[in-house]
């Protein structure tokens, strides 16, 4: 993107946007060339969209149970991030699976972040406290935080960045998220810049970075 074209991005998210606040902040200090144009979340009371609320962003309260067919549901989405000219769709704590068709129509446009090192210690049940737990019992000495592309299961699309953080011996499930949150907050960001600045180039599973 260039200097007059700002990345466009659409967060979708569920809680209380901790991730996206960083971002935002990013953008706002000029060090990533991009602007937030929606926040859709399937929770009416999340602080991501109370944060779009207060910086003049367009905030979307979309869940499945507001239709009657999954097909008019997944249109909405499109409609949406069609209507807002979404280049980029990240995820920023959305506790849903994204519908297939969505992904599809933004193959290579949709970021997840996980917080492990894919692929150990991802897929379904696997998010938030649940995956330092299986990490910290399954004795590992190393974590850290993935940014890939989403596909259609969970956490199974090709990293882009990977950054590692080391588990300590008196970690708990809470003092080790609390670290890696440190770095998601860094590495999601790094990897937006990436985008922006039209450094990525996705061969097959690979995703190259440029210098």
């Amino acid at each position: 993107m260039s200097a007059m074209n700002p990345l466009r991005i659409t967060a979708f998210a569920s809680g209380r946007g901790s991730n996206l606040l960083a971002i935002l902040k990013n953008i706002e200090e000029g060090a990533i060339n991009a602007r937030v144009v929606g926040v859709i979340s399937n929770n009416s009371k999340s602080g991501a969209l109370q944060m779009a609320y207060g910086r003049g962003i367009s905030g979307y309260h979309i869940t499945r149970r507001h239709f009657s067919a999954d097909e008019d549901y997944e249109q909405h989405i499109l409609d949406v991030l069609a209507e807002l000219g979404t280049d980029l769709v990240i995820l920023a704590g959305y506790m849903k699976m994204m519908p297939e068709r969505v992904v599809r129509a933004y193959k290579n446009r949709m970021l997840n972040i996980h917080p492990a090192l894919l692929p150990a210690f991802g897929g379904k049940g696997l998010y938030g406290q649940h995956v330092h737990e299986a990490v910290l019992e399954y004795g590992c000495k190393v974590s850290g935080v993935t940014v890939h592309l989403v596909d259609a299961d969970y956490d199974t699309g090709a990293p882009v960045l990977q950054r590692c953080v080391p588990v300590k011996d008196d970690d708990t499930p809470t003092t080790l998220a609390a670290r890696i949150l440190q770095v998601e907050h860094e590495i999601y960001s790094e990897a937006i810049r990436l985008f922006a600045d039209d450094k990525i180039r996705i061969e097959g599973r690979r995703v190259r970075t440029l210098p």
